[in-house]
């Protein structure tokens, strides 16, 4: 695991097992339409056919287990994510492209401060948010709002948005999205939170929260009840089972609604497998899990570097991550046998993003310059997602600061597959190019894999590219940088405005209809308005 401007703490703490409550019985869902712009729920839709693959031939580059034979998933994760509006977990949803809800109107192309809410600061880490940092956004149907935990004035809003943010100093803080004002208690986890929570996409009210630093001991992941901020699950990150001991979880979790499971890569090398047997009595404002884990494991030829620091993607049934060597890989999780195997090449922490093109899945990938030393190349790729066979490939420069305190350099920052007015791009941001602060936002052609545009930034970036889709057809760029700018950059790749938020934005910001939501490492959650 590499520092995310921060500190690393060592850890030799032995966890096993799994806290759980007791259950009560699961109702199920509605099913809703894809949506391609936003995270807005319409109307009803199929579930997918199962992708029908071929087993990874027998190869001495790979070995794997699982830890056991459970049955979690059994079929494709539905085409339409979520039943309720909102954005729920890193970059949206399974195909990891963008963090963006609703269509504005942008007319004077302007950027203008709205709220800012302060956080508390722990004493390795401060407060705000690290990498990856992105919150949830979700709007509540009024029986949820009605039984949860919310203060009085918010149980009947109308419209009401609550954004959801895991912070440095160990807590996970709930605002309402108009006002930036506090709307429920802190959940108070103790340890630092650099990743992105995750929300339940059927409504129900849970919270999952993967923990980045063992600050005051037990490092791993959690489930929440939003109904009184109950912890319904721990699953502890330094396991027996793992080839790595360290237990963070950076990565945000993916809900399979109708399987009523879950899916969340560890940095102990580990995929989790987990079927929840959710038993939610709203009428009884109860919410219960059972939690049955099935755990992946593996060894990569070449690759010395276990650890899952990406939010998994998924296409259907194939789930896919890379990890801290460089090797990418495609997971069947139905069958529960890999697909795919690629070589390491080196460390990886960009989700994986999933473009569906006519009903075969291509995902795009870059690394870092970490295990090259001081200076190397980020390799970009457009990889086949049935077979893992290269597409077309991009290597570029950079540098990265090794040591006691590291700081790579190369693709942090997950990129994004246009649609609309940006299809057949793809959009990547490269820090640590040409200079030690430099950065680089540049476009390929999805296709052929040409360069498009390019954005020379003075100041290199973490924070991953958003995508606004305006009502009238138009797209703009929001990026956020390591010295507090945040940018609106038109779809041709120019700026044409830019604010300082005071600190590095070091986390992934969310668009919701007018407003950008984003952390900062200066301890703070600000609200910033596209006019």
């Amino acid at each position: 695991m590499k520092k995310k401007m921060g500190i690393i703490f060592s850890t030799a703490i032995l966890l096993s097992g799994i806290f759980i409550s007791p259950s009560i019985k699961h109702s199920n869902s509605n099913k809703v339409t894809n949506i391609i712009h936003t995270n807005e729920v319409k109307a009803a839709t199929n579930t997918w056919e199962p992708l029908q693959l071929n087993q990874l031939p027998s190869s001495k580059n790979l070995s794997y287990n699982f830890s056991n034979s459970n049955k979690i998933f059994t079929k494709p994760f539905p085409e339409q994510y979520q039943t309720v509006n909102g954005i729920l977990s890193f970059r949206g949803g399974p195909s990891r492209n963008n963090a963006f809800m609703g269509n504005p109107v942008i007319t004077k192309q302007k950027l203008v401060k709205g709220w800012s809410f302060q956080t508390s600061s722990s004493p390795g880490w401060g407060g705000g948010s690290g990498w990856t940092g992105q919150p949830s956004v979700i709007e509540w149907k009024p029986q949820e709002q009605k039984i949860m935990n919310l203060y009085f004035q918010f149980k009947s809003k109308s419209n009401f948005k609550e954004v959801v943010y895991g912070s440095l100093d160990g807590k996970v803080y709930f605002l309402d999205l108009a006002t930036g004002k506090k709307t429920r208690n802190p959940i108070d986890i103790k340890n630092p939170i650099k990743g992105s929570v995750a929300l339940d996409p059927r409504g129900y009210p849970l919270l999952y929260v993967g923990q980045g630093i063992p600050q005051t001991g037990k490092i791993g992941m959690r489930i929440y009840s939003l109904i009184d901020g109950s912890l319904l699950a721990f699953i502890p990150g330094i396991d027996s089972y793992s080839y790595r001991g360290w237990g963070a979880f950076d990565g945000s979790a993916l809900f399979h609604r109708e399987d009523d499971a879950m899916l969340v890569g560890g940095e102990n090398g580990l995929v989790y497998f987990i079927k929840l047997n959710t038993k939610y009595d709203p009428r009884a404002k109860r919410i219960k899990l059972s939690p049955v884990i099935s755990k992946y494991r593996y060894k990569l030829k070449g690759n010395a570097y276990q650890g899952i620091e990406n939010s998994v993607a998924v296409f259907k049934n194939i789930a896919y991550f890379a990890d801290n060597g460089g090797g990418i890989q495609a997971l069947d999780i139905i069958k529960k046998r890999p697909v795919w195997a690629n070589n390491a090449y080196d460390d990886t922490d960009a989700s994986i993003v999933v473009e569906n093109s006519n009903g075969t899945p291509y995902i795009y990938t870059g690394s870092e310059i970490d295990k090259q030393g001081t200076k190397g190349l980020a390799r970009l790729q457009k990889l086949n997602g049935l077979t893992g066979k290269v597409v077309w490939e991009k290597k570029i420069p950079g540098f990265s600061v090794k040591g006691d305190h590291p700081v790579n350099g190369g693709l942090l920052a997950t990129p994004i597959v246009g649609t609309g007015p940006l299809k057949g791009q793809v959009i990547f941001n490269i820090s640590r190019y040409k200079t030690m602060s430099g950065g680089l936002l540049i476009s390929y052609d999805t296709a052929t894999g040409k360069e498009k545009w390019h954005l020379q930034l003075p100041n290199y970036a973490w924070s991953s590219t958003v995508a606004v889709y305006t009502k009238n057809n138009k797209a703009y760029l929001i990026q956020g940088d390591s010295v507090g700018n945040l940018y609106l950059i038109n779809g041709s790749g120019k700026i044409v405005n830019k604010i300082n938020l005071g600190a590095n934005i070091e986390a992934s910001p969310v668009v919701v209809g007018q407003q950008v939501i984003v952390g900062t490492r200066g301890g703070k959650y600000i609200s910033v308005t596209i006019q």
